[in-house]
């Protein structure tokens, strides 16, 4: 983990902690940065809605990936 300061308004702070929920500042922190780096995130995936086509079914992706076939006997001893 790395160490930053930075100089943030209490009473944003104060907000944050209280939304989030969080028992310190640093983890008011976190959480607000991962929440936006997974909303960012989600975004992206929604902009590419329509964009991408799929040659087999949902069915074949899940259940015939041949990938998937020896790790599953792996998994099994």
């Amino acid at each position: 983990m790395s160490r930053t300061s930075i100089t943030l308004p209490g009473t944003l702070v104060d907000e944050l902690m209280s939304e989030v929920k969080a028992k310190s500042k640093t983890e008011a922190v976190i959480k607000a940065i991962k929440d936006q780096i997974r909303l960012r995130k989600k975004e992206k995936i929604k902009s590419m809605a329509g964009k991408m086509e799929f040659t087999k079914s949902a069915h074949e992706l899940r259940h015939k990936d041949r990938r998937l076939v020896g790790l599953l006997h792996i998994c099994d001893h």
